[in-house]
């Protein structure tokens, strides 16, 4: 009946809103790569053996769903820390930019590094999220801003989930900075952008969706909505980096182009929060960049809850503001900084972060119909996620039905693959 079936696990579906939709001893048969079925095992149809060639004892572990980090910009060459240490002395992230550093830094490194480097990097810091448990990310390009360099950052992406066996979203970011070449001519940059970038990366199938930096040292609301309505045009849907210095309003902006999700939003009022509502767009809360940037203005939690806006978490992994590889932590600071509850905080990493990339009908949640996606636990209730930092408590991970072998360099998904614990 079941290509595999788990048995001797329990599972937190994260189907229901609310609750983490526990299902104690549990058994979770996969088919073509999905859930075929999921329940108390006791309500099988007949004993495991008869269903599946292939039985895995969880061993009593727990069974989330591949936890999804639905904002990264994990494709780079180099790093910041001199800027750390800047900051550290009191110099700003604005100042930073605007002497040369910050976002300009990296396309320097990066222009300059082969595929295959960018490459290489890369795939040690999925591997750093794999180990947790996760299953599905989103990549940013925007440390390119040319045609060649941001189609080289696409195609790494590509490359990662052709050879990872981890579902990858790959997010158009030209619209992140002016590059030097158009240094005091953003409007002709965003022309660019819109007229000859975007068309060129998508006539060639490396655009998953579109995304753009909203800020007094990013981009007005007005380029922003050239960058959206272009992306409208070829079909594509669209996100945004929105109040995360100061509020431009780019929330409502993302809201009225039916946006997948305004990331940051610290900034963020009112006005806002309801346009995101009325349109389904998610907030992505990002405390690794709140943390790393000392930030003190908190995103509007409260209102997010009143108007019943999903919130998503994400690491917002990055050089410069947000060096993190573990989604585990996010999940800590986002209750401890946020004041987020633990099941906020779980649903903010399965079931609201498959929303913020449109994947709500694919992934995210336990239930029939849905991608087999699962990490297996070493805990005693699934709000140990939030509570602890510095453990890694990711016993496995199943992505489409294959175990991964950690062991493997880099790690590979195996199918029939027997769990060993």
């Amino acid at each position: 009946m079941f290509d595999s079936l788990w048995v001797n696990v329990h599972a937190a579906t994260m189907a229901e809103a609310g609750s983490p939709g526990i299902i104690k001893n549990a058994a979770i048969g996969i088919q073509d790569k999905k859930i075929a079925w999921i329940g108390p095992q006791k309500e099988m149809p007949q004993k495991p053996e008869p269903l599946s060639e292939h039985v895995h004892d969880g061993g009593g572990r727990w069974a989330t769903p591949g936890l999804i980090d639905c904002h990264t910009h994990l494709i780079y060459e180099g790093d910041r820390v001199h800027e750390f240490e800047q900051r550290l002395q009191g110099l700003t992230y604005e100042e930073i930019a605007k002497a040369g550093g910050g976002i300009m830094s990296t396309v320097k490194s990066t222009r300059t590094a082969s595929g295959q480097q960018l490459y290489d990097s890369a795939l040690v810091r999925i591997q750093a999220l794999l180990r947790e448990g996760v299953t599905t990310i989103e990549i940013k390009s925007g440390y390119g801003l040319d045609v060649a360099t941001e189609e080289k950052i696409l195609r790494v992406a590509t490359d990662i989930h052709d050879t990872s066996g981890l579902r990858i979203q790959r997010s158009f970011l030209g619209a992140h900075a002016v590059p030097p070449e158009y240094a005091g001519r953003p409007d002709d940059y965003i022309n660019f952008v819109c007229q000859d970038m975007l068309p060129a990366l998508h006539q060639k199938h490396l655009v998953d969706c579109v995304d753009g930096f909203c800020e007094n040292i990013g981009f007005t609301r007005t380029h922003i909505e050239k960058v959206f309505k272009r992306a409208k045009e070829l079909g594509l849907p669209v996100k945004l980096h929105a109040e995360q210095l100061s509020n431009q309003r780019g929330a409502a902006l993302v809201a009225q182009y039916g946006g997948l999700s305004a990331d940051h939003v610290e900034y963020l009022d009112e006005a806002g929060v309801k346009a995101m509502a009325k349109a389904g767009t998610v907030a992505v809360l990002l405390p690794g960049a709140f943390y790393f940037l000392r930030e003190k203005q908190l995103p509007p939690v409260d209102l997010f809850r009143q108007y019943k806006v999903p919130m998503a978490i994400a690491t917002d992994h990055n050089p410069g503001t947000s060096p993190t590889l573990s989604l585990l932590l996010m999940l800590n600071m986002a209750c401890t900084l946020f004041r987020l509850t633990p099941e906020e905080a779980l649903a903010g990493v399965t079931r609201h972060a498959a929303r913020a990339l449109g994947y709500q009908d694919i992934c995210g949640t336990l239930e029939r119909g849905k991608a087999a996606d699962f990490a297996l636990w070493d805990i005693t209730h699934p709000r140990d996620l939030c509570y602890y930092f510095g453990r890694n408590p990711c016993m496995g991970v199943v992505r489409a039905g294959c175990l991964c072998d950690f062991e493997s360099s880099p790690p590979l998904f195996f199918e029939q693959r027997q769990a060993v614990f």
